[in-house]
């Protein structure tokens, strides 16, 4: 085995398991077990932050005609801060590693206008600035809005960057079929002259 290849794998497992038990550890805390498992299902960098979306969403959801519940009110916009911060750290770490999130980010762009408007109308429910979750509240929207504004930033660069990648895979192939098609030329022009001097050879050995 190649070393170099070895050590990688050990280090993608290594990290691999540390996101498992990261995602166990969270399941008591505001994820399920199913949640966990399919966050943990999702490795593909945009895949990954439509879930986080999905379970944002699921949050927001089950907050509807909670104003005289505070305290549940509260529980859930803490799920949803968390969500949103890990998810937040998520497209962090896959910028820095230049992840492919664009289906993703484009799809919080679309969404996350939305579900800060959704967190707004709560700010309006009557006595909402004094109660228990109103501070909770206020971070999430932060939280949102701060997200929108990386995300936003972050799938220009990724438009670009792989908007590079892609040109320059072009430029190789084009590159590539250059060449294949000088070596079928060069191929052809040299049997063309072994041919040629088989054939003189052949004429001087029967005029010999």
């Amino acid at each position: 085995m190649n070393p170099r290849y070895g050590a990688a794998a050990v280090v993608v497992f290594v990290l691999a398991s540390f996101a498992a038990a990261r995602l166990r550890a969270r399941q008591g805390d505001y994820l399920s077990g199913d949640e966990a498992d399919e966050l943990r299902e999702a490795q593909d960098p945009g895949q990954r932050i439509e879930v986080y979306l999905k379970l944002e969403q699921s949050r927001l959801d089950q907050m509807g005609g909670l104003g005289d519940q505070p305290a549940k009110l509260r529980v859930l916009l803490s799920q949803f801060v968390s969500l949103n911060e890990e998810m937040k750290d998520w497209i962090q770490d896959q910028y820095d590693h230049h992840g492919d999130m664009r289906k993703g980010l484009r799809a919080l762009l679309e969404r996350g206008p939305q579900q800060l408007e959704e967190l707004k109308q709560i700010q309006k429910w009557p006595g909402a600035s004094n109660a228990e979750y109103a501070s909770n509240l206020r971070e999430a929207i932060d939280s949102v809005a701060d997200g929108l504004n990386g995300a936003t930033q972050a799938v220009a660069d990724q438009q670009k960057m792989f908007g590079v990648l892609k040109r320059e895979e072009k430029a190789s192939a084009k590159a590539t079929q250059e060449r294949i098609k000088e070596e079928k030329k060069r191929n052809k022009e040299e049997e063309k002259l072994r041919k040629r001097m088989e054939r003189q050879s052949k004429s001087d050995s029967d005029n010999n």
